[in-house]
């Protein structure tokens, strides 16, 4: 039961920064793919990976799924490498950030759009900088929202 009440705390999250009025790509994603497994747990990832596709089914899907959902795993998997204090974690989840730019937009070039020659990636990855600046901003934003709660959490033993 507890599994569920936090998966469902989960979804409120994401769910309330998707869908609500948002510059885009400014979301609690990337924030909550990196610190979901670190602090509650790998059992999570699923938890976290089906509430990103049902806010998907809401908000549409499109042709780089493949790349946005793996690059959420990538990212839930490797946060146990930064957990060694808070500077190694907000480290983490700003690599977070780049790796789900760097893969998410390796997918939009894959697409062909942009021409497949490294001119053509090189554009594409320039293009998506005013996105990528949006989900580094959110990331750092969640991150330190998460760290307090975190503190608290800590500091007034609230298990």
């Amino acid at each position: 039961m507890n599994y569920l009440k936090i998966s469902f705390g989960i979804f409120i999250v994401l769910a309330a920064s998707r869908f609500i009025p948002h510059p885009p790509n400014f979301t609690s994603l990337i924030a909550l793919s990196f610190y979901v497994p670190l602090f509650l747990g790998k059992r999570f990832i699923p938890a976290l990976l089906i509430c990103f596709i049902i806010t998907d089914i809401f908000i549409g899907f499109h042709a780089i799924v493949v790349f946005t959902w793996g690059s959420v795993v990538f990212i839930s998997l490797t946060s146990h490498l930064f957990q060694k204090n808070i500077y190694m974690r907000i480290i983490g989840a700003v690599c977070g950030s780049l790796v789900f730019y760097i893969i998410s937009n390796f997918g939009v070039w894959s697409l062909g759009s942009y021409g497949y020659s490294l001119d053509g990636l090189l554009v594409c990855y320039i293009a998506a900088i005013p996105f990528y600046t949006n989900t580094l901003i959110s990331t750092i934003l969640y991150s330190a929202l998460i760290e307090s709660i975190n503190t608290v959490y800590k500091k007034y033993n609230l298990a």
